[in-house]
């Protein structure tokens, strides 16, 4: 808001204390700013303190340029779905199904490709509008027959997992070729002149954090031409300076191994892309608005039963992309894969800032709260923890996240 430069200037603070004065100023300038923003930002700081106390534990195992290629392996899939599932949970409903579906597609592409020759090309296509096929019955029975979300993707966990079966007939099925497999195992090709680092991760790197920089820049000003709250400058700049500093680390123990892996370049265009859609374009704006207040936007004139239609479609096709990294990185299809993979997907979207009763969440937050529990999952086998205790930590992490959220809105009084 724009400032009166005629109001009445305040007093002048007594001698010997303006210095502290302004300090103080500035403290709770601070305070203050980290508080209206503690629900954006606060569990990106968690997941600062759960990677520091992990490289600690480990004896800096976690942060190993090895293990680090690892982690955004093993993870892939699940951030994938996560960015789905943000979506589906903004709209207000849930999707029960991506697991058994992504084990569904991982199938499906075993028979095209292993049993009938298909070229993988072309068995990619099928298998991502086989997802988009799934996802749009789904979709149309939620959106258009009102059944509620609940009941029918718990329908299609049961007959995805069921037609996994059949499809496989009980066995696992691979290998796949060898170009398939590098979606889930293969990084970037060494390009340039020999270095001790991967030049092209190097370059994507700087390209991303040149990318990242310009957009927080370009946010904070469009924020300040609207008037709107933003960061104090000086926790804008720190923002800057965390943000630069994590990318650029991540950069260089990647291109200290063997680069970056290719799911983790599509990864960022989905992140990419659908920051973006979400941001900036009418159906992100749809989404919300049907997920904060269905009345209301009806009678803005939002096509719910058409957004609702598309974001379920759009949940299968992203279960469709994870089921092919999941049967790329395994090697095989298998019909036990994707066993409570929506689980960590719904719990990823809960801890990344997602809200029970929708309208609420961002793609970057979906993110965060994978990358939670995947450092979370490394990080206690680092430590030879038990599975069970694991499930446990895991379960409290979720319930956290979701208690804050609920006294968060308690404290702003919405």
């Amino acid at each position: 808001m724009s400032t009166d430069v005629t109001a009445k200037s305040p007093a002048p603070a007594p001698p010997g204390k303006s210095g502290a004065a302004a300090g103080g100023g500035l403290l709770q300038l601070m305070l203050d700013g980290m508080r209206r923003n503690m629900r954006q930002y606060g569990m990106l700081i968690a997941l600062g303190l759960i990677v520091a106390l992990f490289a600690v534990w480990t004896d800096g195992d976690l942060l190993l340029p090895r293990n680090i290629s690892n982690l955004v392996l093993q993870n892939s899939y699940i951030l994938i779905l996560a960015i789905g599932m943000m979506l589906v949970i903004i709209a207000g409903h849930i999707d029960l199904s991506v697991g058994s579906l992504t084990a569904f597609v991982g199938a499906f592409a075993a028979v095209l490709t292993v049993q009938h020759d298909i070229p993988w090309p072309v068995a990619v296509v099928l298998c991502l509008l086989a997802g988009a096929l799934a996802g749009a019955l789904q979709g149309y029975f939620i959106a258009y027959l009102g059944i509620p979300s609940f009941i029918v993707t718990l329908a299609g966990m049961l007959t995805f997992r069921g037609v996994t079966e059949i499809l496989l007939e009980g066995q696992t099925l691979g290998p796949f070729p060898d170009s398939l497999k590098k979606i889930g195992n293969g990084f970037l090709p060494e390009t340039g002149p020999e270095t001790n680092y991967h030049n092209l991760t190097l370059l994507l790197g700087l390209v991303l954090i040149a990318f990242v920089v310009l957009q927080e820049l370009r946010d904070r000003k469009r924020q300040q031409e609207f008037s709107l709250d933003t960061l104090p400058a000086n926790i804008f700049v720190l923002k800057l300076v965390a943000i630069v500093a994590a990318l650029l680390t991540v950069t260089l123990l990647l291109a200290s191994y063997k680069g970056a892996p290719i799911v983790l370049i599509i990864l960022g265009l989905l992140v990419v892309g659908y920051g973006y859609v979400m941001r900036n374009s009418i159906f992100g704006r749809h989404i919300y608005a049907i997920g904060g207040n269905l009345p209301a936007a009806k009678l803005s004139g939002v096509k719910d039963k058409k957004v609702t239609f598309y974001v379920f479609l759009n949940m299968g096709v992203l279960a469709a992309l994870a089921g092919l990294v999941v049967a790329a990185r395994l090697n095989a299809a298998s019909p036990k894969a994707g066993l409570n993979y929506e689980l960590e997907a719904i719990a990823s979207a809960f801890i990344g800032g997602a809200s029970m009763s929708g309208g609420v969440g961002t793609v970057l937050g979906a993110i965060i709260g994978g990358l939670v529990l995947g450092v979370l999952n490394n990080g206690m086998n680092l430590l030879s923890v038990g599975t069970d205790w694991q499930q446990v930590i895991k379960g409290m992490a979720l319930l956290a996240a979701v208690g804050f959220d609920v006294w968060n809105k308690r404290k702003s009084g919405s």
